[in-house]
């Protein structure tokens, strides 16, 4: 059976935004679909975040698709990056980054990104560990700058989607479906 994981955001949650629309939108299509409340979700740390997902998903494989939003999409990659052998499906990255991340005033918020954006990543890795990357950005989110959709194809040969005005395509923009991010993602599982 096709497995999906779910990987919401910073200060996310389950029943925020598209990710209840996705859930059931993939069990109708018949795939297993995960969306697990991720820890200490108003501090995510690369050392909780990525075990988890790594518990989550056991045993990878072809049948294995991950979807992030936002730092979910980073806990994405990096576990990609960690793995040592075999390969999943593939991934749809939403409101993912690489780089600089732009209305951060806090200090605590600040520091919160700093290892996110600071720790390196194995693209290389990442890209024997899946062939098929997908990132979807919009033209209006405000904390994703879109040179980010320039990173996502030069370090990961990702095939990138601009949307428009869907600010950081989440529930407080308002956004409970994402259509482009399900396409994408049924076409990977054919």
């Amino acid at each position: 059976m096709k497995r999906v994981f779910v990987i919401h955001g910073w200060g996310g949650f389950p029943e925020e935004g598209w990710f209840p629309w996705m859930k059931k939108e993939l069990e109708s299509r018949g795939f297993e679909a995960q969306v697990p409340a991720m820890p200490d979700t108003d501090e995510p740390k690369i050392e909780e975040w990525v075990p988890f997902l790594k518990k989550l998903v056991g045993a990878p494989d072809e049948d294995t698709y991950l979807v992030g939003h936002s730092i979910g999409a980073q806990t994405v990659l990096r576990y990609l990056a960690g793995l040592d052998q075999g390969q999943i499906g593939g991934t749809v990255l939403v409101a993912g980054w690489l780089e600089k991340l732009e209305s951060l005033y806090e200090e605590e918020e600040i520091e919160i990104a700093k290892p996110w954006l600071e720790t390196p990543i194995d693209f290389d890795n990442i890209k024997k560990r899946t062939k098929n990357i997908v990132a979807i950005f919009s033209d209006d989110d405000e904390f994703v700058p879109l040179y980010n959709v320039d990173k996502f194809k030069e370090k990961l040969g990702a095939k990138t989607i601009v949307e428009h005005a869907k600010g950081h395509i989440n529930g407080e923009a308002g956004i409970k479906e994402i259509p482009i991010a399900l396409e994408e993602l049924l076409k990977i599982a054919e």
